[in-house]
């Protein structure tokens, strides 16, 4: 079961998840697997695998103390309770909370502007927070040159260069090679 969230977890390119309503056990977890959580303001979200005595399987319990801290994840699974947006967003769960109204619009054009942003620069970025979830700064700051070097390479830093040059910041437009 772990899996699946694995999976969404280890893919290069930005994920997002966009929560508008009920958000519970497994796909809670599956949201917390994602590297952004956009919540409609109406959205709760919770981990009440303790109603039918288990505990989250699909490493909710775990991405959510990497998120929130271990005392906050300890109480969201022990108490089963159900949270607002407003309250994951303080605690660093949920990335942005967007009213209600025009959610899926703002949440498409938001996963929109990563997925057509730098994203071998998204993928190098993931690969350094990857490494400071399993070692730290050190170990991050071990493996940063390296990862931000091979970007030299990219025709998508040769064009945004250019780009920057000619046309001021912001005006790139990125291919993925």
């Amino acid at each position: 079961m772990i899996e699946l969230p694995n999976r969404i977890a280890a893919l290069d390119c930005p994920t997002v998840f966009a929560a508008h309503g009920l958000c519970l056990t497994w796909a809670f977890e599956v949201a917390l697997a994602c590297d952004l959580i956009l919540a409609a303001r109406q959205a709760r979200f919770g981990l009440v695998e303790r109603v039918i005595g288990l505990t989250p399987t699909m490493g909710g319990t775990q991405r959510l103390a990497a998120r929130a801290g271990v005392g906050r994840a300890k109480e969201l699974v022990l108490t089963g309770d159900k949270y607002d947006a407003d309250t994951l967003a303080g605690w660093n769960v949920v990335n942005e909370v967007l009213p209600e109204d025009g959610f899926a619009a703002v949440a498409l054009s938001y996963a929109t502007l990563l997925a057509e942003g730098p994203t071998r620069a998204h993928a190098a970025t993931k690969r350094v927070i990857r490494h400071f979830e399993a070692g730290g700064v050190g170990e991050a700051n071990a493996r940063v040159a390296g990862i931000a070097a091979d970007l030299f390479a990219t025709e998508d830093l040769r064009a945004a260069v250019a780009s920057f040059l000619t046309d001021g910041p912001g005006r790139a437009t990125f291919t993925g090679r």
